[in-house]
């Protein structure tokens, strides 16, 4: 651990030696300066934990060295001492940001107790702007293209306030990344974030889920429950997916939204809740409220702000970035550690990418684990990726692997109209299974078709995650 280091600022040598010895007795790294102006030059170098500084000073006073040093470095703790302080001049110290005011002749027991909370303080202040930092490097939007720019100018407007965002965009373009940023930018910080994927709970279930419920309230209720909501409460609601949720629960999401209150499932009583809610879609939900799957009255609640995430063709230019952040991210958790040339860089950046950031990261880790070499070349991208280039479909589809929606256009060739059905179907599936990166039970979902009927068709086609390089 680095000394604590503490910086003495008088014109009065009795009084910087004395000072001195007593910190020092305290292992205490000290650096003295006879003038404000002398400070001022030293304290970047020297970069105090904390400073002891004169008010009555010739030249430079205490008071204009404070706000000097405070512009130097705004987090700087100074404690100001005087043999004739005033009220006013104690608060005018502490308006420019001293951390104490202590008079002179100095106690030697005032001046460690004021030490040791002076430097807890210090302590906890270094804490929390490393929490922040982690927080934001969490929860961090990397590109700066003025698609992402226009995201992140909205996020910062909207998170702050208690207003109720709506977020759209393709799947794995980072729609829970902003909802995350969103709450961790928000007054609403320290409270809980909860989650909720709409589309994965069975639609028998998912008002369980939300609003919890009494014991004996259905088969397999064997206690109560609390639901999302109630352990939201202080925090925020991410209702992910929103465009998948049944209707019953769509009207008790609504009602909860106006009333502020909720009632577990089996219950008559309701629960006031404070919750921010964000919702998030891939579907056009105007499109699901002419079809009659999604209420109007909800999406006017929900869409208090609207937030678009773009796709990652969108942004193109922040390909370069990506790949970088994603590379030292992987490689921080123990992947190998290589450089990937210009001209791959290059090549992923020409990538169509239809599972957006998702993809990219995967793709990213693909090669950092198997690229043979200590760099990544445009070869490695080929054969581990796929050529992709932008606007051809090129290798999304599969390429030369026999399923490319343009590649040899098998059923283009085919014999009879099942033959071509056959032969459109599996390039369809391939490319839907690429696009969610072969998670079969989300292509399945996307798709609307039970996952059993999905795992027949790949069995049925010889579907394999290698064609393509997926």
């Amino acid at each position: 651990m680095s000394p604590r280091r503490v910086m003495i600022v008088d014109d009065e040598k009795g009084i910087r030696e004395a000072l001195k010895q007593v910190l020092e007795y305290e292992e205490i790294e000290v650096q003295v300066c006879a003038s404000g102006h002398e400070a001022t030059r030293v304290y970047p170098d020297f970069k105090p934990h904390l400073v002891f500084l004169d008010v009555k000073m010739e030249g430079m006073d205490g008071l204009e060295t404070l706000k000097r040093l405070r512009q130097l470095d705004a987090q700087a703790q100074v404690v100001m001492i005087s043999g004739h302080g005033t009220i006013q001049t104690a608060v005018e110290a502490t308006q420019l940001g001293a951390y104490d005011f202590l008079e002179k002749p100095l106690d030697t027991d005032r001046i460690l107790l004021t030490l040791r909370n002076a430097l807890q303080h210090v302590v906890l202040v270094n804490e929390n702007v490393r929490l922040r930092q982690e927080v934001r490097a969490q929860y961090e939007i990397v590109g700066s293209s003025k698609a992402i720019r226009q995201v992140i100018g909205l996020l910062e407007k909207v998170a702050p306030t208690p207003a109720r965002v709506l977020i759209t965009g393709d799947n794995g373009t980072g729609k829970e990344l902003v909802a995350r940023a969103i709450h961790a930018l928000s007054p609403r910080a320290s409270g809980p974030f909860v989650e909720v994927n709409c589309a994965a709970i069975p639609s028998e279930l998912i008002e369980s889920e939300l609003f919890g419920h009494m014991k004996g309230s259905f088969t397999g209720a064997f206690a109560d429950r609390a639901g999302k909501f109630e352990l939201a409460d202080g925090g925020t609601l991410f209702l992910d997916e929103i465009g998948d949720m049944s209707q019953s629960a769509q009207a008790k999401v609504l009602r909860a939204l106006q009333e502020g209150v909720i009632s577990r499932v089996g219950s008559g009583k309701t629960l006031p809740v404070d919750v921010r809610v964000i919702a998030a879609t891939n579907k056009n939900l105007g499109h699901e409220i002419e079809l009659g799957r999604f209420r109007e009255d909800l999406l006017y609640r929900l869409n208090v702000v609207p937030l678009h995430v773009p796709s990652l063709r969108d942004r193109r230019s922040d390909i370069p970035q990506l790949v970088a952040y994603f590379t030292a991210e992987l490689t921080h958790v123990g992947l190998p550690a290589k450089e990937f040339e210009t001209a791959a860089v290059e090549r992923l950046t020409a990538h169509d990418w239809p599972g957006n950031i998702r993809e990219l990261k995967n793709a990213v880790e693909r090669l950092l684990i198997l690229a043979a070499g200590p760099t990544v070349t445009p070869s490695d991208v080929e054969k581990l990726v796929g050529r992709g280039e932008a606007g051809t479909g090129k290798g999304m589809g599969g390429g030369s692997g026999g399923g490319s929606l343009d590649g040899d256009a098998t059923w283009l060739r085919a014999a009879t109209f099942e033959e071509f059905k056959q032969a459109a179907e599996r390039a369809f599936l391939l490319r839907k299974l690429q696009e969610h990166d072969w998670n079969v039970s989300e292509t399945a979902r996307t798709l609307q078709m039970p996952r059993s009927n999905l795992y027949k068709k790949i069995e049925r086609y010889g579907l394999a995650r290698r064609e393509g390089g997926g």
